[in-house]
């Protein structure tokens, strides 16, 4: 069984010539295309008003050329008249160029005999304009109407034609042709061409030159920005940025990269103190871990073992430091993720009465001698159910650390707005605007338990549920803090 081979394939068309500019202008600095366009565009601009200008002259010329021939008397056969059966034949070759004069526009005539088709002339001629078949209609003209079209001499020179008709007794129908020579009109159009086309040509360099000197000018603000950005690149020192000149659209561009600069320096200098408080909080429980360590291993060695007591008491504490560095690597996880927020599955309904009632019992375990006083009313918001439940929690747990013994905390849910509210010391008012930074701790609060970071969790997880939060003193007066969270949302769910 024979196969037949498949066709060869079509070999592939060559890129057009649209396709070929398109590929050139690409391949040009951003610099070079700018003053390219704008050169093409001045250049079509330019050619288009010439062209324009020439045909506006043209049919002023031509049209003032037929006026004046529509407006001339119409001439009448002379008693004498030099007859041919065509023009060429009756041309002399020494006789006089024009037979009428009226004015300074030089016309000729000649007639033409319906009877006879000779062509007459009133007086020698040494030209005469070429007829065509079409003249004869002229013969069924009414008195006083006329045509006008264009026509040539028999030599060649372009004229134009007014022809009309006229009964003689002795003749019959007479065809009158009277041209008007156009050659002078034609040479004025020519140099009127030759000078657009100069002007022309001045103008699309004069563009050009102009282009590239508009291009050089505009592009400066961008070459100042590819300077910062290289410098970036290779020094990566964010934080670099450029001056603003006006409101145009290069100096938007130019405010949204020192945006973006500064944005990146604040986020570097963020990271950075991020991952120095990071190892200065890791640093004491393990500090402690490898103390206690170190005295088990001695203790082992020596072969002097420790008192029981002793020996529980330090493994206590190891225990103890070792859920403190839980605790901190989980806070810092929780911290890792993004400020934004997060468009996903993760995002539900979520009703935040129940996630306040639930952190409220966890919290009752963590104090139990504290009395909570708890009034929610049913509210529904959109976003992160396991973040928000841990910023409650942990604003429950702060309240919880700064109660005194048999303290009251009040917690509150009415329209959306959450409230937490202690009986504690309080927050002095110079540390107000630190109580949400990483890491931060009331100087009169470092020997209590935390890693600094629970506020932290609670303004990304609030600020990510598109709600804010504020920490400040009581509104009463009385003793104590207030942490206030309002949240978007219903007291149904949608």
């Amino acid at each position: 069984m024979s196969t037949v081979p498949p066709p060869p394939l079509a070999p592939p068309r060559a890129p057009g010539r649209r396709r070929r500019v398109v590929r050139w202008l690409r391949s040009r600095s951003l610099r070079g295309r700018l003053a390219f366009l704008s050169a093409a565009a001045v250049a079509v601009a330019i050619a288009m008003s010439a062209l324009a200008c020439w045909f506006i002259v043209d049919k002023q010329l031509y049209d003032q050329v037929r006026t004046d021939l529509l407006n001339s008397p119409q001439p009448r056969p002379a008693p004498v008249l030099y007859c041919a059966s065509s023009p060429e034949a009756a041309l002399t070759p020494q006789g006089t160029s024009p037979s009428e004069s009226n004015g300074p526009v030089l016309r000729d005539v000649q007639f033409v005999l319906a009877n006879t088709g000779q062509v007459c002339f009133p007086e020698p001629a040494s030209r005469a304009v070429v007829l065509k078949s079409s003249d004869t209609a002229a013969y069924h003209l009414k008195p006083g109407q006329s045509i006008i079209r264009d026509g040539t001499y028999t030599n060649g020179d372009p004229a134009v034609v007014r022809i009309s008709t006229f009964q003689n007794h002795s003749l019959g129908p007479v065809l009158v042709m009277v041209a008007t020579p156009t050659q002078s009109v034609e040479s004025s159009l020519q140099g009127l061409a030759i000078l657009l086309g100069a002007v022309s040509l001045g103008g699309i360099l004069l563009a050009a030159v102009a282009g590239r000197l508009v291009a050089h000018s505009s592009l400066k603000p961008v070459d100042r920005l590819t300077d910062a950005v290289e410098h970036i690149a290779r020094t990566e020192e964010v934080g670099t940025t450029i001056p603003v000149h006006g409101d145009d659209e290069i100096a938007r561009l130019s405010t949204s990269f020192n945006s973006m600069s500064t944005a990146l320096a604040n986020s570097r200098e963020r990271q950075t103190r991020l991952i120095a408080d990071a190892g200065h909080e890791l640093r004491t429980p393990l500090t402690s871990l490898r103390t206690n360590v170190d005295l088990l291993i001695r203790s082992n060695d020596t072969g002097r073992p420790l008192p029981p007591a002793t020996k529980t008491k330090l493994l206590g504490n190891m225990k103890a430091q070792m859920q403190e560095l839980t605790v901190l690597i989980g806070d810092l996880l929780q911290l890792s993720r993004p400020d934004a927020p997060k468009a996903g599955p993760d995002l539900t309904v979520v009703a935040l009465h129940e996630i306040a009632g639930r952190a409220v019992e966890r919290a009752k375990l963590r104090g139990p001698g504290l009395v909570f006083e708890t009034s929610t009313e049913p509210w529904f918001v959109h976003g992160d159910a396991a973040g928000l439940e841990r910023a409650v929690i942990n604003l429950l747990d702060n309240a919880v650390k700064y109660s005194p013994p048999g303290g009251t905390i009040e917690v509150r849910l009415q329209q959306g707005v959450l409230t937490v509210r202690d009986h504690g010391p309080g927050i002095p008012p110079d540390e107000l605007q630190y109580v949400f930074d990483r890491f931060w701790r009331s100087p009169s609060s470092r020997q209590l338990p935390g890693s600094g970071l629970g506020l932290s969790i609670v303004a990304q997880s609030v600020r990510e549920a598109g709600g804010e939060v504020t920490l400040g003193p009581a509104g009463d007066g009385g003793p104590g803090a207030l942490a206030t969270v309002r949240l978007p949302g219903g007291p149904a769910p949608e």
